[in-house]
């Protein structure tokens, strides 16, 4: 589940019928959208190819196709645009097609297929396709006017007049989007989605989909799946929502999830490289260091050469960003230690800051799908409370309701159908035991509730998207699942990969959002 991400540099451097047989699902489509077809050309222009491309990404093809704004009303002929991309087996027809989902809700996918050029059995016999689902990238758009509520004011002051000021910070960002996104925003939810899926499945030829999902993917999976399990061939969910709770639950998870990271596998790696970073031998020391400059930031937010600030929400969300994949731990280090020198040099300013951040699209649409799916339960008293106690428990992220705003949200009549598993071909659930955004009870929840899943644990593992992402062990019993057909018979456990040690020279990059590997190729299509 993912908020605005921010990068440092030198300073701080990211249809109806849901219960009947899917044919007749199928006949109710209008002519006008099963008829269509999805013209495909290059995503990226052959002459001039984006920096940053890898090798075999001038393949990627890229289209679109139109959908009902809203499925229950498909005679209003108010359509919208689903952006997708397609990358296809080189020399040989595709057995199958595999739909990806990078999560958030609302992270652009068009350029996920890019993620699996390193998966030479995957992309031998399957196309892998991506999709801007609706709400986010180049598929139609919500928007929330803009506004961002998450860093306006600090959570840990808590003063009357900054809770008061939380609160209405909350409200109105629910008001922004509501407001700015219109009938359209509410329309923008899973039971929406899925069949906006449904449909793509169709215009690709498949009777059967497979489906690779991370993070709020799993959610949509396991939805679509529900929705129309007939459709359903071989479905893998990474990095597992508790999807068969409320996303109130999901997005609650995050304090103690976060805190189990940083405490266990970041803390204590930056005391290992002590002669590096100059934070402390233990992760004790090092998370007091953190500390320090965070109230020194609190106190005293950082002038940047650019004309902004860095403030001790800014150093928060950075670090809650760098606990997503160890791949991020030395650039979360070598920051961390220079922001750490700078508060005590408060005159010192630069020029070359670069922050980094979502477009509006992705976020609004992760408040549409959060927001209308599932009631949330609370008032302003309530989100005042849970702050404290969160907070108190786990101090990185706990203070922070990212959910808040679903506390003043107008949500429309929606109520989704279960997801049970009954009569659903048996998914694959991969979750590693310290993921910081998806938590593993959350996952083994989900996996107790929805029959027929298969759980393979990743140990020793923190990491936020495992599949394709460099574990040999997680990627032969994945692709024997979706290109074998082989059903674990039983669930199934993984050893994880050692986090890198570190290189000489800095690390940070701006070109896409530090710790997101799920959203590596996002800025390629922007």
């Amino acid at each position: 589940m993912r908020k605005t991400p921010l990068m440092v540099m030198a300073v701080v451097g990211a249809l109806l019928g849901g219960g009947l047989p899917a044919q007749a699902q199928e006949a109710r489509v209008p002519d006008r959208y099963l008829d269509q077809r999805i013209e495909w050309k290059p995503c990226f222009d052959p002459a001039n190819p984006p920096e940053g491309l890898p090798p075999g990404g001038e393949r990627l093809e890229c289209g679109t196709y139109q959908v009902p704004r809203d499925w229950r009303r498909t005679g209003a002929r108010t359509d919208i645009t689903i952006a997708v991309s397609r990358l296809r087996p080189v020399g040989g027809e595709a057995r199958g097609s595999v739909l990806t989902n990078p999560g958030g809700p609302g992270g652009p996918g068009r350029t996920m297929p890019l993620l699996f050029l390193g998966q030479p059995k995957l992309l031998a016999s399957m196309e892998v396709i991506g999709i801007d689902v609706r709400g986010t990238g180049e598929s139609s758009n919500v928007t929330c006017g803009g506004y961002d509520w998450s860093t306006l004011a600090d959570p840990r002051d808590r003063s009357r007049a900054n809770l008061k000021q939380l609160n209405d910070n909350a409200e109105q960002q629910a008001r922004a989007c509501q407001a700015s996104s219109g009938e359209f925003g509410e329309v923008v939810n899973t039971e929406q989605t899925v069949r906006d899926l449904d449909l793509l499945r169709h215009l690709l030829g498949r009777d059967k989909v497979n489906w690779v999902g991370y993070s709020g993917g799993s959610w949509l999976g396991a939805y679509y799946a529900t929705y129309f399990p007939q459709r359903v061939d071989k479905f893998v969910i990474d990095s597992n929502a508790e999807f068969t709770s409320t996303f109130q639950t999901v997005f609650e998870s995050f304090g103690y999830a976060f805190e189990r990271r940083f405490r266990t596998d970041f803390l204590p790696w930056v005391a290992r490289h002590d002669d590096l970073y100059h934070l402390g031998t233990t992760g004790e020391t090092v998370r007091q260091n953190y500390e320090y400059a965070r109230a020194r930031l609190a106190a005293n937010p950082l002038p940047l050469g650019d004309g902004s600030q860095l403030t001790a929400m800014l150093l928060d969300l950075f670090l809650v960003r760098v606990q997503y994949s160890k791949t991020s731990f030395q650039t979360g280090a070598e920051q961390l230690s220079a922001i750490r020198q700078l508060v005590d040099q408060p005159a010192l300013t630069t020029s070359s800051t670069t922050l980094g951040r979502f477009p509006d699209a992705p976020n609004a649409t992760l408040y549409s799908v959060i927001c209308n799916d599932t009631p949330f339960h609370g008032d302003r008293a309530y989100l005042t409370r849970e702050s404290a106690r969160q907070g108190a428990l786990y101090p990185l992220v706990g203070y922070y309701q990212l959910a808040a705003p679903c506390a003043f949200w107008h949500r429309p009549p929606l109520q989704l159908k279960p997801p049970t598993g009954h009569g659903v071909p048996p998914i694959l659930m991969v979750q590693s035991v310290r993921d910081p955004a998806t938590p593993l009870e959350g996952a083994q929840r989900a996996h107790q509730r929805f029959a027929g899943s298969r759980l393979l644990t990743v140990t020793d593992e923190g990491d936020h998207g495992i599949y394709a992402f460099g574990n040999t062990c997680v990627d032969t019993i994945v692709e024997s699942f979706i290109i074998d057909g082989k059903t674990p018979q039983h669930d199934l456990t993984c050893p994880g990969t050692p986090i890198p040690e570190p290189t000489t020279g800095l690390t940070t990059q701006t070109t896409h959002p530090v710790g997101d590997p799920l959203q590596k190729y996002a800025h390629l299509l922007n």
